[in-house]
């Protein structure tokens, strides 16, 4: 399990960045003398970054190596690291920003690419359980890790923290993996490239800034819906074009499209958990974001519990009994949050986030192994730009439903400042949005992803009949 450790590592770093960088945004403002809200572009321009490079980083691995790739993403992500905490001006803040972008867009696709090309198929759920904690421990720990660095320390050093971890899983890339690359690799579609990295970036961009009144009233919306015209110009695109920078028709594998389809509904409602919790502590309950993360970090340690039984269950219950069950767990825990009050007793606060991080790093897992299984080799690095892609774009939907929920709840009550009831109604909207991955869960087969689950019935389908007496 080396591998998917030095992997997992990479993909912390990128993701502690990505969640860090809120706490410290008041501290850089005033630093730099600027406004806070144009301090958002430093979020904003790294989301728009992966948003255009993400969809390049098979056709990159493919070219020139999974591991070269790898390895110099994490160079270029340090490096734009030690450009942010040097920088000393907006400007600057945000170039530094976009190559980390660059980096990152890299760095978690083709991380993901040289997993799946080191473990087989009968290893993956255990594999990638690693993958699920850098998703769930980095959204927690970023904020009070944040609060603790601006508070006792420069926030500089929110970046410059980067430098030792990517020095060690640069050098542990270059000695533990091996180089794979495609012998045959067509020519780059850089028109269908362009389409589809301005069509993420305009849906990004324009969700992230819904709601929060940094652009003038209209351009918002104008940009996503711009941005939703490029996708389905991209479409049209990719049916006419011999190779893709995005295979379309990875959709027609069950497996991988219920992936898509389903984890991405599930990622939009469960997306808006780690920007919507802590705001509710803070805000709701007047915690500070030390207190705040010492509640939320409980969610952590519920997915480190669950990358002990992973493979059991899938094995015991398959893909889609699993999914089917534990999205219906998921989704009324996350309404439950809702419900959430100061009254209640930490240990019993504590206690219900360490079971929903639980079911809800179990359900990442399945959802990322079974994506894979029934991929053909010289799909893998496609399936894993057309998966990072698509798990960006739900989260970052996500992020902006949950907010806009917010201030359209406070809106109708005729207030400025939030409260428990427009907490209460947006997590119970983005659980409704979670639950509606069922209705693509349910269209699996009851053995569906067997050559990863390993479950029974895949089993007792490939077992000759019995004769008969």
């Amino acid at each position: 399990m080396l591998v998917p450790l030095i992997v997992a590592c990479a993909l912390f770093m990128e993701n502690l960045d990505s969640t860090i960088i809120a706490t410290a945004l008041p501290a850089i403002a005033r630093s730099m003398n600027e406004d806070p809200l144009h301090l958002s572009m430093a979020v904003t321009s790294y989301l728009l970054s992966l948003a255009i490079f993400i969809p390049l980083s098979g056709w990159m691995a493919d070219r020139y190596g999974a591991r070269r790739v790898f390895r110099n993403a994490i160079l270029i992500f340090v490096l734009g690291s030690i450009g942010c905490a040097a920088s000393q001006s907006i400007g600057q803040l945000i170039s530094a920003r976009m190559l980390q972008g660059l980096g990152g867009a890299m760095m978690v696709p083709v991380g993901r690419l040289v997993l799946l090309r080191e473990v087989d198929k009968a290893n993956l759920v255990g594999a990638m359980s690693y993958l699920t904690i850098p998703a769930l421990m980095a959204p927690i720990l970023g904020p009070p890790l944040g609060g603790l660095i601006v508070t006792f320390a420069s926030w500089r050093l929110i970046f410059l923290i980067n430098v030792p971890i990517g020095a060690l899983g640069w050098w542990l890339v270059s000695r533990y993996i091996r180089e794979v690359r495609e012998e045959h690799q067509p020519p780059l579609d850089l028109a269908g490239w362009m389409i589809l990295g301005a069509g993420l970036a305009g849906v990004i961009f324009g969700f992230e800034n819904l709601g929060k009144h940094v652009l003038s009233p209209g351009v918002a919306p104008a940009i996503l819906l711009g941005g939703i015209a490029l996708l389905v110009l991209y479409a049209w695109h990719a049916k006419h074009e011999h190779s893709p920078i995005l295979k379309l028709s990875l959709m027609r594998v069950a497996t991988f499209r219920v992936s898509v389809t389903g984890g991405s509904l599930f990622r939009i409602g469960v997306g808006a958990f780690s920007v919507l919790l802590p705001m509710m502590l803070q805000l709701g309950f007047g915690l500070s974001a030390l207190q705040s993360g010492s509640i939320t970090f409980a969610s952590a340690v519920g997915g480190l519990l669950m990358k002990t039984i992973a493979q059991r269950l899938t094995r015991r219950f398959g893909f889609r009994d699993l999914l089917i069950r534990n999205t219906l767990i998921c989704g009324c825990a996350l309404v439950l949050c809702g419900w959430l009050r100061p009254s209640l007793p930490y240990a019993l606060m504590i206690g219900f986030l360490v079971l929903t991080g639980f079911f809800r790093s179990l359900q990442f897992t399945c959802v990322n192994a079974m994506a894979f299984a029934d991929i053909d080799e010289d799909d893998m690095s496609q399936a894993t730009s057309f998966s990072s892609t698509a798990q960006q774009l739900a989260l970052s939907i996500g992020v902006g439903i949950g907010v806009q929920v917010l201030n359209i709840s406070m809106a109708l009550r005729r207030d400025t400042a939030l409260d428990d009831l427009d907490f209460t109604i947006a997590f119970l909207v983005m659980g409704l949005i979670s639950l509606s991955s069922l209705l693509s869960f349910r269209r699996l087969a009851p053995n569906a992803g067997s050559s990863v689950s390993g479950h029974r019935l895949a089993l007792a389908n490939e077992s000759p009949p019995t004769a008969a007496h």
